[in-house]
């Protein structure tokens, strides 16, 4: 990214969060590319026949970023993992919604790009959202880290940066969240009750 553009991404973003809600209508056509390919990277996990598409998909991110105003954003990879985290919740909600109107509704997720350690890489939305409330409840900083890691598609260098920890607490949290969530997903899956403690 040019050096021009990287600081009007800065600019835009202290504009922001001191309540300027045009630099936000300035900020997205400087992100646009980013948020597409989280976008189509989202939807392309999902089942073939999904209604959502990825130009709608980046419009109600938008809108939900509008709805919730301003919040303290560090820089761009921030900012972009604040998106893609809101895309997760507008899947999460649609699947919600479809499978209250159609029992048994076909919403999947497909797990690849480093979680890897999920053996299944066809996973309910649903299942998955539930295993990263779980994740969230026992250990907040390393959901984080899937959030930013496999969400937002950031480096181990962008995700150390937005929460301020070491790459090698990143390194290491993120391959114990993946091994987490792979035997939180199975048990979920076969029923057996999990533990939620420490491993």
């Amino acid at each position: 990214m040019p050096q021009l553009s990287a600081q009007s991404i800065h600019d835009l973003l202290s504009r922001w969060n001191a309540g300027d809600q045009k630099a936000l209508e300035a900020l997205v056509p400087l992100v646009y590319n980013e948020l597409h390919r989280l976008a189509h990277h989202y939807l392309g996990g999902e089942r073939s026949d999904h209604t959502l598409q990825t130009t709608a998909l980046i419009n109600e991110a938008y809108l939900r970023l509008v709805q919730q105003g301003p919040f303290r954003t560090q820089n761009r990879a921030h900012f972009v993992a604040v998106a893609a985290t809101l895309m997760r919740q507008i899947l999460v909600d649609y699947a919600r919604s479809r499978q209250a109107t159609k029992r048994g509704v076909d919403c999947t997720v497909k797990l690849e790009n480093g979680m890897e350690a999920v053996e299944n890489p066809d996973m309910d939305v649903l299942a998955l959202d539930d295993a990263l409330r779980k994740l969230a409840e026992r250990d907040d900083q390393q959901s984080r880290i899937v959030e930013l890691r496999y969400f937002a598609g950031l480096t181990v260098e962008e995700t150390s940066a937005v929460l301020d920890i070491s790459p090698a607490t990143v390194k290491r949290d993120w391959s114990m969240a993946r091994a987490w969530l792979s035997r939180q997903i199975k048990r979920d899956e076969s029923g057996n009750p999990a533990r939620m403690g420490k491993n």
